[in-house]
Formats: structure tokens, sequence, C-alpha cells
């Protein structure tokens, strides 16, 4: 059986967001490392600070790949061999750490770098929009009207887009008035994925490049979450990975280069299930599920064990 792990990205940030994982003592040591990037316990943080704070970008960040990789060590010793992996925007971080390209640690400090560099790229205002139902023509037109950038390709006509803060108000309003079913802000606050970012990619890139790399574990697939492109060795996408901050997504290209791998049950890590949500819409027969759907962590374990 092969099994695909989809690593989220950010905008579901929740007191609960590790609920299934808080007192598992494998994912302590994950807890642990995480702690020295946001200078506290993050199981405590996400139940005591007021729930707006989750969602600041590095710390945004670091939660949602924290969240991915406590998750995977809780699950490593009953994961089948064959596995595919990717991830979302921020969730490639985690993604390359469940493929063993680095260490938990390893990959915490460049999530932290990474989003460093993407707030000292920023500017105030910026962030995403979703906008859903319109063809992709149309929309670009929009985008290009207003000065924004489609940063993210979903199923079923759903696309992220990135920009300044009024410039995405006037698209989102505009393309409500030509029929979107969706044309809303997200809760991200920099405009990844997005020229915008382009001076965040060489400090990041500097970063990636003075932490050695491993090869992907046997029998697992690591998928390039810009277009789905398998990752056989992690030296020679470093420069992929810094440029993602501020380029093109293809997330719909992942999903089928997931079932084109072989994969036959899907599981989201999480937080969230709109990865899932999206992959049975582009794969209804495949077997697909979300970590939050799940009351407990043996639940979950036994979920992935009877297959």
């Amino acid at each position: 059986m092969t099994l695909a792990l989809l690593c989220s990205g950010q905008g579901l940030q929740a007191p609960d967001l590790f609920a299934l994982t808080a007192d598992a003592p494998a994912a302590a040591p994950i807890f642990a490392a995480a702690a020295e990037h946001l200078g506290r316990d993050l199981r405590r943080l996400v139940a005591e600070v007021d729930p707006d704070s989750l969602y600041a970008n590095r710390t945004g960040q670091i939660l949602c790949v924290t969240a991915a990789l406590a998750l995977a060590a809780c699950l490593a010793d009953i994961l089948p061999r064959r596995r595919v992996v990717a991830g979302y925007s921020v969730g490639e971080m985690a993604a390359w750490g469940i493929a063993g390209i680095w260490t938990p640690a390893q990959v915490l400090g460049l999530t932290a770098a990474r989003a460093e560099a993407m707030d000292a790229a920023s500017r105030p205002g910026q962030g995403l929009a979703a906008i859903r139902g319109l063809p992709r023509p149309a929309l670009e037109s929009l985008v290009a009207r207003h000065a924004c950038a489609v940063a993210i390709r979903n199923p079923a006509d759903l696309f992220v887009v990135g920009g300044r803060g009024d410039a995405l108000d006037a698209l989102c309003a505009e393309a409500s008035e030509r029929g979107a079913l969706r044309a809303s802000r997200l809760a991200v606050a920099v405009a990844s994925h997005t020229p915008l970012l382009e001076p965040a990619v060489l400090p990041f890139r500097a970063r990636l490049d003075a932490v050695p790399v491993r090869r992907p574990a046997a029998g697992l697939t690591l998928l390039n979450g810009t277009d789905g492109a398998p990752i056989f060795d992690g030296a020679g996408f470093r420069g992929v990975l810094a440029r993602q901050v501020a380029t093109f997504v293809d997330w719909a290209a992942c999903l089928d280069a997931v079932v084109e791998r072989g994969a036959e049950r899907v599981l989201e890590l999480g937080p969230g299930h709109a990865l899932a949500d999206m992959m049975r819409m582009r794969a209804p027969h495949l077997t697909v599920r979300s970590a939050d759907a799940f009351h407990t962590l043996a639940g979950l374990r036994a979920w992935i064990a009877e297959a």
C-alpha cells in the first residue's frame, strides 16, 4: 500500500492545533526544538495567546511545520515503507523533514529563516486572497488590472492571489461582481509566491545552502511543491525551494503527481482539511482523510494500520 502524506500550509492555526500530539512522547523532541524559535512551549502558546497572534507570519509558519513534524513522528513506526510526501506552501518545509532530508531541528531552524526573510521583504498591507469560480483567463485579466499576481493554482478553479492590501480588496470586489463563488482575503500577511517576495529568495537560499542535505528515505517519493516533480537530490532542489517563496505554485499539478505515483490512501497532516478536500475532488476513487478528523492519536494509528 502506498500512503501519501500532505503537509498543510498556513491559515488554520487554532488553540487545538496539537490536540493529537501534545502528550505523545514521540513528539516531545519536536516541541522542544520548536520552543527554541518561539521562546516558549508551543503547546502552551496556542492555548494561552490571543488566537489572532497565531496568524503572525513567523509564528504561523513555525506552528504549521511543527504540527506536521510532530504528527509524523507519532506515526513513524507504523507508516508503510512506500510513501509519497508533498507540502503546500510552507508545508513543503515539513515535507522535506518527513522525507529525511533534514532533521526536525534543522527544518524548524530553516522555517524560521524562511519566515524572517519573507517578513523582511514584505510591506504592510500585503497578503493573499482566495478566488473560486472564475476561469483562469478571466482571473488573470483581473489580476493584471489590479497589479496583483496569481500565487497558487488549486483544483476546481480555486486560486490564491497575492498583492498589496488595497489592490487585493479591489480585486476581490470585482471578482465577486463578475460571478466568483468566493473572493475573500486569507489570514496570511505576506504575498507569498508572488514577485513581491523576490527580495526574500537570496537570503533564504543562503540559509538553505549552509545546511547539509541527505537523500530522501528509501521507499519514499518527495514531490516538489511547486509543480509535483520528484525530488531525488535535495541539494539540487535547494534553489527551487528558495525561489518558491516568490514564484507561482501549481498545487493542482502536485495532486495529479500524487495520483500518478500510485498513492492509494492519502492523509493530510494538518492543520485543517483543505488539502484533503482538494484531493477528494481531484481523485474521488482514493481513500482520503485529514488528521483533524480523528479524535485520538490511537484512532489515527488504527486507520493507518488497517491497510
